[in-house]
């Protein structure tokens, strides 16, 4: 049996009925995620930020360096927790100088503090994200520099846990779709939305699956 207390169980018993995909999903058995459930929001959209156009190991150099930037404080209710990643305010008010000296790039320097900024100001209000629909987070995140429609779509994927997302403009998700249907190239996005019609409602374990098709 490969359902229990999964975080996608019902997904993957739904799925694993569907004539393209469960064969993969029974073989292959429960799926778990390539990186960790995130933290918070801001925590999330930064490191997104950092990893962009990085091979994984140079960026999670950079991120530790970034981190690094605030010595942890004791007194502060987050230390407690263990958690030392910045807060908005404290991105805001560090000099760029510091950031690139921690390896970042003056643009995606630039880009963190944008994201501080609307975070800051409630551009960007995580409360409100229960309440708004997968297209509608994808408009409100889209509004920082340098986070474009691929980044707002794994943040839904993987920090919200939203269940339907299927971003077509991933290459992985693109030639995962190739393998499974046998095309002879990779389709395009309506072809892709057409295909996974079946799947409506559990495409986040979808596209899972199809990430770990490629691996295999």
């Amino acid at each position: 049996m490969i359902v229990g207390m999964h975080p996608h169980a019902a997904s993957i018993k739904y799925l694993s009925r569907d004539k393209h995909l469960g064969a993969f999903i029974k073989r292959h058995g429960p799926i778990k995620h390539r990186r960790a459930h995130a933290k918070d929001a801001f925590q999330s959209l930064a490191e997104a930020v950092v990893y962009q156009q990085l091979s994984g190991k140079a960026a999670a150099t950079i991120l530790k360096r970034f981190v690094a930037l605030w010595p942890k404080n004791p007194t502060s209710p987050k230390a407690s927790k263990g958690k030392t990643f910045p807060s908005p305010e404290q991105v805001l008010k560090i000099k760029i100088e510091k950031l690139r000296a921690a390896g970042l790039s003056g643009q995606k320097a630039s880009y963190l503090k944008d994201l501080a900024a609307k975070f800051k100001d409630g551009t960007i209000n995580p409360k409100l994200f229960s309440r708004m629909s997968d297209a509608e987070i994808v408009e409100h995140v889209t509004a920082v520099k340098g986070i474009g429609e691929w980044t707002a779509q794994m943040f839904l994927m993987f920090t919200l846990a939203r269940p339907d997302v299927l971003p077509t403009g991933d290459l992985g998700i693109q030639k995962g779709f190739q393998k499974l249907f046998a095309l002879k190239q990779k389709p395009s996005p309506e072809r892709m939305e057409k295909l996974a019609a079946p799947w409506k409602g559990h495409r986040t374990v979808a596209c899972m699956y199809l990430w770990r098709l490629l691996d295999e």
